[in-house]
């Protein structure tokens, strides 16, 4: 199955394990999706993941996070999509829920947190948002 947007389609995924309440949600992976998970892990949204090399292309297993029973990411929204993607500059880099939230970035410095990326001094294009 060929997907045209593969981060709306890990955002979208990791959204329904939630609703539905599932400990962990299964990936297909890729260099871009890696590299937000890790970032995910680092910012204390889910629990942990694991790589499974199992097929071809191999799978992300994210373990969720919860807390009182519901989830510690409460929120995800895609910012840029293939048909319009959106960049800012360092100055302009979104907060996300007053500082509650993360935005990631790509930037020619790798992906990394539009805080990350306001220290570093680099904008990038805004991928998504989680709070």
């Amino acid at each position: 199955m060929s997907v045209t947007d593969p981060i709306a389609d890990y955002l979208i995924r990791i959204r329904n394990a939630i609703s539905a309440g599932h400990e962990r949600v299964d990936i297909p992976k890729s260099r871009v999706k890696v590299e937000i998970t890790k970032i995910l892990k680092d910012e204390g949204f889910i629990a942990n993941y694991k790589m499974q090399d199992e097929s071809k292309q191999g799978s992300i297993r994210i373990f969720l996070k919860y807390s009182d029973g519901s989830s510690v990411i409460t929120g995800m929204k895609l910012v840029s999509r293939p048909g319009c993607r959106i960049y800012k500059r360092k100055d302009d880099v979104p907060k996300v829920m007053g500082g509650m939230g993360i935005s990631i970035i790509s930037t020619s410095k790798g992906i990394m947190t539009g805080h990350e990326s306001h220290k570093q001094g680099v904008g990038g294009e805004v991928l998504c948002e989680v709070w």
